[in-house]
């Protein structure tokens, strides 16, 4: 189950992702807005607490350009949120970082690229090796901090 959720600058751009990866076999659990007016902050937590759960495995934000999600779902111990707006920064976030939560932008990507995006991210596996041991100097960072 992949948690998605916007702003109301987001809602055209999440329906499109929900459309568009549902066809491929994703399941998403909408957090909303569906139109009425809300603040980033108020959703990035709401996600973020459905992913720390476990009770999805991934999340997707979007705001008008995914750097107010961004800000803060890393406010959240365990949530390494990344700002996504091209196909090699998706992946590698995933692959040498293991993002579980990506941020996208409404104003700045069209919807498309954005549906493009949101399968990269949820497809490519972290590597783990070398790269891990760096995931648990951020958690260490994350713990005295």
């Amino acid at each position: 189950m992949i948690a998605i959720g916007c702003d109301h600058a987001g809602v055209e751009m999440k329906k499109a992702i929900i459309e568009a990866l549902s066809a491929k076999g994703f399941e998403f659990r909408d957090l909303g807005t569906d139109g009425e007016p809300c603040d980033y902050p108020d959703m990035a937590e709401k996600l973020c607490k459905e992913v720390l759960a476990g009770n999805c495995e991934k999340g997707i934000l979007i705001c008008g350009t995914g750097i107010g999600m961004s800000i803060a779902a890393n406010k959240f111990k365990g949530i390494r949120a990344a700002l996504c707006s091209d196909s090699f920064s998706t992946r590698f976030t995933r692959l040498h970082n293991n993002a579980n939560v990506m941020c996208m932008g409404a104003r700045t990507l069209g919807q498309g690229l954005a549906c493009e995006l949101a399968e990269i991210f949820l497809t490519t596996e972290f590597e783990g090796g070398r790269h891990q041991r760096r995931i648990d100097l951020i958690s260490a960072i994350e713990a005295k901090n």
